[in-house]
């Protein structure tokens, strides 16, 4: 099991950046992936972004490539999320997530509240 604690979220203006944190204790293990994910109020919980621990390979949902950038620094043991030109549609709570590479998520940190202003 890995737990994961996410950091970072507030309360920004549109346009404005945010970068959010994701630490995972203990070991990653090389065979996971990182996700993040986010869910606004009434809505259902969608995916953003992920990260092969392994391969660094990266995708994103559409509608934040070019502005969200996720990495992850292997000593820390820790994922990020670089959120650029946000939009007030990208408030929600982000949660972070992990599992090995072909299997669900099954650890999930606590999310971490994302607020833009118009």
């Amino acid at each position: 099991q890995v737990q994961l604690v996410e950091s970072g979220g507030g309360l920004v203006q549109a346009g404005g950046s945010l970068r959010l944190s994701c630490a995972a204790s203990g070991r990653a293990d090389s065979r996971f992936r990182m996700g993040w994910f986010r869910q606004a109020p009434g809505k259902e919980r969608e995916f953003v972004a992920v990260i092969w621990w392994r391969s660094a390979t990266t995708y994103y949902t559409d509608s934040v490539k070019g502005r969200f950038t996720i990495s992850k620094d292997n000593a820390k043991n820790t994922v990020y999320l670089q959120m650029n030109s946000l939009k007030p549609e990208d408030t929600a709570v982000y949660y972070c997530a992990a599992g090995l590479v072909g299997a669900t998520y099954d650890n999930w940190g606590q999310g971490t509240q994302v607020t833009v202003s118009s």
